[in-house]
C-alpha cells in the first residue's frame, strides 16, 4: 500500500535558526515556524487558531537558513514529518514531531536568494 508524508506550510519564523554540526560534520539547522488558521464561526465571528511547528533542515539548506532566515519573517516550506521518541533521564517517555524541510522559499525580500536542496544524513540525532 502506498502512503504519503508531505507537509506544506506558509508561516512566520518564531525563533532565529540554530545551526550546528553533527559529529560527522553535517550541518543541521532548527527553528520554529508558526501558522495561523482563520475562519468564521456560526455567528460570523472571525476565529483564529495558531499552530507552532518545530522544523529541521540539513546540509547546505541548513547553512542557507542560518544566513537568511530570521525571526518574524514569512517563509514557505515543503517537507515531511518525523517523530522522535526517547526516554528522559527521569524515566518519562518523550516524543517530538518535526517538519524535515526539503524546500524553502523566503517571502519577504524583493529578490531572495535561491535556497539549495536539503541533504539529510542517515545518522540519528536529537
Amino acid at each position: 500500500m502506498k502512503s504519503v508524508n508531505k507537509v506544506v506550510l506558509l508561516g512566520q519564523v518564531t525563533r532565529n535558526p540554530d545551526v550546528r554540526s553533527t559529529t560527522s560534520g553535517m550541518n543541521v539547522c532548527k527553528f520554529g515556524l508558526a501558522t495561523n488558521r482563520v475562519w468564521k464561526d456560526s455567528n460570523g465571528e472571525k476565529q483564529s487558531l495558531p499552530e507552532f511547528h518545530n522544523t529541521v533542515c540539513w546540509g547546505s539548506l541548513a547553512e542557507f537558513c542560518g544566513q537568511y532566515v530570521k525571526k518574524g519573517k514569512p517563509i514557505y516550506v515543503e517537507g515531511y514529518l518525523r517523530t522522535h521518541v526517547w526516554e528522559a533521564p527521569e524515566g518519562v517517555k518523550r516524543e517530538r514531531t518535526e517538519v524535515i524541510i526539503d524546500n524553502l522559499v523566503l517571502l519577504s525580500a524583493k529578490d531572495p536568494p535561491a535556497a539549495p536542496a536539503s541533504e539529510e544524513p542517515e545518522e540519528d540525532y536529537r
